[in-house]
């Protein structure tokens, strides 16, 4: 008990190593290689692998991975994007907030052998191989507000199946209440007979997301959601078994839904797009 505490087996590293691997990560590696790899900076700086992953994790730095972006080059982006998030963080007294799309050509894909379930130390297998049965596509409105999703399966994407999605939301909302519908720029939502219906119908407003900029639409989020919970793994043996499927999934959802709640407010969007953004810590 009266023994000293052992000092550890092996030094720290010095800032000075910790700040080569930094500026080695941060730098193009020498040859004919695209990114460093953890072993490749163990050998160029003469520490072990594991010490390399320590520095790494500890300044947040993940060199295999890789984002990929696209800048909208929409001459009012920066009025669609306060007008849009004006909606989300302010959303008007009286009225439904609702972020619209189509999810197309999801396909209706049947393994040829049932999958078989999670063991210990074996995850869930599936065959490789399936039999495809077609596609349909869904119509969704997601409710900023309450977080419930009206949605709709059909065989096609045009026009005509547009304006029976916009009718079928005219008819679940409530009269009286004016119809905020934020959605992109598709050649559909702008055809000449949608206009007209909306000419027809004053207390909808249609708000159009920037180009290129489909990460302002709430129901992406959703969509997201439905392909890897539901879509992805499942088997249907036709169509008509996709698409309830899809309707089961929805009315779960809608049991417990959730709000949508965006954070970030419209100017820090257009610093970080300008380059003006403060470093993540």
């Amino acid at each position: 008990l009266r023994d000293k505490t052992r000092p550890p087996g092996k030094p720290p590293h010095s800032t000075d190593t910790v700040a080569e691997v930094l500026a080695l990560t941060c730098s193009e590696p020498p040859g004919e290689v695209t990114h460093w790899t953890g072993r490749a900076l163990a050998q160029a700086v003469g520490i072990s692998l594991r010490s390399v992953q320590r520095i790494w994790d500890a300044h947040r730095l993940q060199p295999h991975r890789v984002r990929s972006f696209k800048r909208s080059n929409d001459p009012a982006f920066a009025e669609k994007v306060e007008d849009i998030v004006g909606l989300y963080m302010d959303p008007p007294r009286h009225a439904v907030v609702l972020s619209l799309d189509e999810k197309s050509q999801i396909q209706a894909l049947e393994r040829t052998r049932p999958s078989r379930p999670v063991t210990p130390g074996r995850p869930e297998t599936q065959t490789h191989d399936y039999i495809r049965h077609g596609t349909t596509t869904l119509f969704a409105a997601l409710d900023v507000l309450e977080g419930t999703v009206i949605g709709r399966c059909m065989q096609r994407h045009r026009h005509e199946e547009f304006l029976r999605f916009l009718n079928t939301i005219e008819a679940a909302v409530p009269a009286g209440k004016l119809i905020h519908v934020i959605l992109d720029n598709y050649g559909t939502h702008k055809h000449p007979k949608v206009r007209a219906w909306l000419a027809r119908h004053p207390r909808w407003i249609f708000h159009f997301t920037p180009t290129s900029a489909s990460w302002m639409n709430a129901v992406e989020g959703f969509f997201s959601v439905l392909t890897r919970r539901r879509l992805k793994r499942g088997s249907f043996s036709g169509i008509v078994d996709l698409q309830a499927a899809i309707n089961r999934y929805i009315a779960e959802h809608n049991d417990r839904p959730k709000p949508f709640i965006w954070t970030k407010p419209a100017a820090a969007i257009l610093d970080a797009v300008n380059g003006n953004a403060a470093p993540s810590v």
